[in-house]
């Protein structure tokens, strides 16, 4: 990889998977880093909430990282940039409304003062060290979406980042179908295709839809209505409060991320042509039948503000029989649990619970194959790099891309695939990993911490409890406590407690002596008291005081 004139892709979070995009290029010794994003946890990941992609390897050459190029501003592009710049510490590229969005983030993180932000208008060319980059204005479920161009030594690459086409998308302009066009004319060597919708064939659909099947809905429904959506999605939540007012109502926000976006939204002269919306205290001032509230929570995440509304613990807002909820969005895969259970919940209180099964709803924000297809006959790259899904929906994108006779490279996060005029080719690859957002900490997702709490999760704790004295003999009867495995009044745990004090009566006098060498016997003992009778293995500790 020492050729100046060489050009690599690396992908180091989002191949394979729907979130946590953070992809590299690297132009001679010089890297560039396009997208920072974090995913959510799902069902196979319980003991966490929030997961970044692991840096390690672009943080060990920072002083090769020319910048951050952000082609949108969606949490999965760039949620992680507030958490993992300090190991980056690269200039920031931007369009004003990811700015926006970036700022506050920064803001609350105390990095707002040191991170060096570049605000490039849609659609402008610019560079990046020696990269020669160009935005390219796409439609998508947020303003401002870019593919981003990049001309290189041994020819032109385009990085979709997450794109549709929709000839009416309400909010900011198409897709910029023209440039291309243009770009397919001149010759393209490569290209990194968003994946996620792929496999949904025929046309995307598109805004405009929504926008007058939802104002035909919420004309003819009573009561209370609330509709959950991205809080990222200004079109939608422009929709939303076109059809309220439509139909009489007045519009309030109930989510700091949905106020959050008010803000960004106006700011970058979004949203001009919609009244300020009330706040969700505000909202109880006014009638049933005359408020619309779009509120946060759309994938049943546990402190969103729909999922204590359905359990009835939020401490403003409440619904009930005779009141209406409709999802306006997709249910992301690994969520389906989540969303369901707070649906559930809603229903059992009274509420009528409208999804994009029952009417038009939602669209995608993303490509169905009919558009990849499109795209692909204008753009016409000889290599196609399938990126942001799950294998399923890179393998499809790949299929495509054979039937339109353009080679597809499948790659796994951390293949480095050098790219040259003749060829490609996978020549390293680089370590990749996920990181864990918990509370304010950042921990490896394999670390001690994590796989603790993994293990605790399905096998439960037993904490042992004791005091001995000087000589390191028992003072007084152990306490074994074992939350999630054992109840206090059980049987078995006053067996358990009998055998442990028996099993520590037995520990040999020179292991007494040291306080270290006696707490990792005592958890042996207190591994064997436990036996093979709760067919369980949970993590064991032990407290030790020596009087």
């Amino acid at each position: 990889m020492n050729d100046m004139t060489g050009v690599s892709f690396l992908p180091l979070g989002g191949t394979g998977e729907i979130g946590m995009n953070l992809n590299l290029y690297r132009q001679g010794e010089t890297w560039l880093a396009v997208d920072c994003g974090i995913g959510f946890s799902g069902n196979d990941t319980p003991e966490a909430e929030i997961i970044l992609p692991d840096p390690v390897f672009i943080a060990e050459r920072r002083d090769r990282l020319a910048g951050l190029v952000v082609t949108h501003a969606h949490e999965d592009h760039l949620g992680a940039i507030a958490h993992l710049w300090p190991q980056l510490g690269c200039p920031v590229y931007v369009t004003p409304f990811a700015a926006a969005v970036l700022r506050r983030k920064l803001g609350e993180a105390g990095l707002l003062q040191q991170v060096p932000i570049h605000v490039i208008a849609p659609g402008s060319a610019f560079t990046v060290g020696p990269f020669d980059l160009r935005f390219v204005s796409v439609t998508h479920s947020v303003p401002e979406s870019q593919s981003l161009v990049l001309r290189t030594p041994q020819g032109i690459i385009v990085h979709t980042g997450d794109w549709k086409i929709d000839p009416d998308p309400q909010v900011g302009p198409p897709t910029d179908l023209e440039t291309f066009a243009e770009l397919g004319r001149e010759g393209v060597l490569a290209m990194v295709c968003d994946s996620t919708n792929v496999r949904t064939e025929g046309p995307s659909a598109s805004e405009a839809d929504v926008r007058r099947e939802m104002t035909r809905l919420i004309a003819s429904l009573e009561g209370r209505i609330a509709v959950t959506c991205f809080a990222s999605n200004v079109a939608r939540v422009e929709t939303l409060a076109m059809a309220a007012k439509a139909a009489g109502r007045r519009v309030a926000v109930v989510g700091r991320s949905l106020r959050n976006l008010e803000v960004a939204a106006r700011e970058c002269g979004y949203l001009s042509d919609v009244p300020h919306f009330l706040s969700e205290q505000d909202a109880n001032s006014i009638p049933d039948n005359q408020i619309l509230l779009i509120v946060t929570g759309s994938q049943g995440e546990p402190r969103s503000a729909l999922s204590r509304i359905a359990a009835d613990t939020h401490p403003n807002i409440a619904l009930g029989e005779g009141d209406t909820v409709i999802y306006s969005s997709r249910m992301i895969p690994g969520n389906e649990q989540a969303v369901i259970q707070v649906q559930d919940s809603l229903t059992r209180r009274g509420v009528h619970v409208i999804t994009d099964k029952d009417h038009l709803v939602h669209v995608s924000g993303h490509a169905t194959g009919g558009d990849v297809r499109k795209l692909y006959d204008l753009v016409r790259p000889r290599f196609l790099i399938p990126v942001h899904g799950e294998w399923r929906h890179l393998t499809a994108n790949a299929a495509i891309a054979q039937e339109l006779n353009i080679e597809p490279v499948l790659l796994e996060d951390g293949d480095i695939l050098d790219i040259r005029a003749d060829g490609v080719e996978i020549g390293d690859t680089a370590p990749t990993g996920r990181l864990v957002l918990d509370g304010g900490r950042i921990l490896p997702m394999n670390g001690g911490v994590l796989s603790a709490r993994r293990r605790m999760l399905f096998n439960g704790m037993v904490l042992g409890s004791f005091a001995v004295d000087e000589e390191g003999y028992l003072i007084g009867d152990p306490k074994v406590s074992a939350p999630g495995l054992l109840d206090a009044d059980d049987p078995e745990t006053q067996r358990v407690t009998e055998e442990f004090g028996n099993a520590l009566d037995e520990i040999p006098d020179e292991l007494r002596e040291n306080d270290a060498t006696f707490r990792e016997a005592a958890k042996t003992a207190l591994r064997r008291a436990l036996g093979r009778k709760l067919q369980k293995r949970p993590l064991v500790d032990v407290h030790l005081l020596r009087v």
